[in-house]
């Protein structure tokens, strides 16, 4: 997947206009970041490589006792045969994501996308801010999650269920299609809970970080 191309220009000055909208109301900073997948998953091939391994080998086996006229007979035929369907496996999962995604549990998805996005928000400089009134919006293709990340000058005043809300919402719209939709809909909502809290602009506010859409 070509992240990028999946945006036209129009998409991302929508994003664009509408992080500058909600930051000209608050004091804070809406950094959305978009990337394709947080994680490698070099187990997902090994998983599958023993699968199909495991499965060929007892097909072999099920095959000899049953229908004896197409049995292998020469081990080194077996082993062949074994380890040629074991690195079809590794392969698939290694180029399909489907496949790959089979071969992961929840687990490993949850680690490697919150790992992604702590990742991100250092590298974004996100907690660089006067007052550490970061936002940022963190969605990662591959593994169909959402992020809202906080900085320490919200995250105090801020209950994780708004949060929690908010990502279920923005889920919501990506099932339907409308990604873009979704990530505007974040942006405005997480001003009107800013406002809410009284992070109101000052008149001496500056914009500290820059309101475009980050791919990775």
């Amino acid at each position: 997947m070509n992240l990028r191309k999946k945006f036209s220009e129009a998409d991302l000055q929508r994003i664009k206009d509408a992080v500058k909208e909600a930051e000209s109301k608050i004091s804070g900073e809406i950094v959305p970041v978009i990337v394709e997948r947080s994680g490698t998953y070099a187990i997902a091939s090994y998983r599958a490589a023993v699968l199909f391994a495991m499965l060929t080998f007892a097909s072999i086996v099920i095959i000899d006792r049953y229908i004896p006229e197409l049995a292998i007979y020469d081990p080194l035929s077996i082993f062949i045969v074994v380890l040629t369907f074991g690195l079809l496996g590794g392969l698939l999962a290694h180029y399909i994501d489907p496949f790959k995604r089979m071969m992961l549990t929840q687990l490993h998805l949850d680690k490697a996308t919150r790992l992604k996005a702590e990742s991100s928000f250092l590298q974004e400089e996100i907690f660089n801010t006067r007052q550490r009134t970061g936002i940022m919006i963190f969605l990662s293709f591959f593994e169909h999650e959402v992020i809202i990340m906080a900085d320490k000058g919200i995250s105090k005043v801020v209950e994780q269920k708004e949060w929690d809300s908010m990502v279920q919402a923005f889920i919501t719209k990506i099932k339907m299609g409308d990604t873009v939709g979704g990530l505007e809909a974040c942006v405005k909502k997480c001003a009107q809970i800013l406002l809410e809290k009284q992070f109101i602009i000052s008149s001496d506010d500056i914009n500290e970080l820059r309101d475009d859409l980050r791919i990775e």
